[in-house]
């Protein structure tokens, strides 16, 4: 088990905000809306939760322990890499037509593909949400995906 990273009142804030944002674009609850610490929450959860910035190069700021599980990485690597990286350059250009189509709607529940460890596995996800970081006043701070189902893909 990997353990709970610490935490700033920045990326509570963040988190709060990936929370909320979920909740309010899909209507549904990423995780228990009366638990009293959604840092723990999000950690847990029996999902990927994963989400990034709005660089020009999207940085991720955030994987819970699954995500990390899944892409073979520790916390502090995973929050420096890319998003871009989680796909292979073949498939970038069908994860930037994802990534346009929930900006255009703000959340897709209905997202499948193939994405790659830092070891080079391979992987697919299916009935993955993906969904814009939105504040109260509309304003976009990145975006946000989980899935719970990831399935082993043949390596080339």
């Amino acid at each position: 088990m990997v353990h709970l990273p610490p935490t700033t009142d920045a990326a509570r804030t963040r988190l709060n905000l990936l929370v909320s944002s979920y909740r309010r674009l899909t209507g549904r609850c990423l995780i228990d809306a009366h638990d009293p610490d959604p840092w723990q929450a999000c950690w847990t959860a029996p999902r990927v939760i994963v989400a990034h910035g709005t660089q020009a190069d999207p940085v991720f700021f955030y994987g819970n322990q699954r995500a990390l599980a899944c892409f073979e990485l520790d916390f502090a690597s995973f929050t420096r890499l890319p998003s871009r990286y989680s796909a292979e350059p073949l498939l970038r250009e069908e994860r930037d037509a994802l990534l346009a189509r929930v900006h255009e709607r703000g959340f897709i529940d209905d997202y499948a593909g193939v994405r790659i460890s830092a070891s080079g596995r391979r992987f697919r996800i299916e009935q993955a949400v993906v969904w814009d970081l939105l504040d109260e006043q509309g304003e976009r701070h990145g975006q946000a995906a989980t899935f719970e189902r990831w399935l082993p893909w043949p390596n080339r």
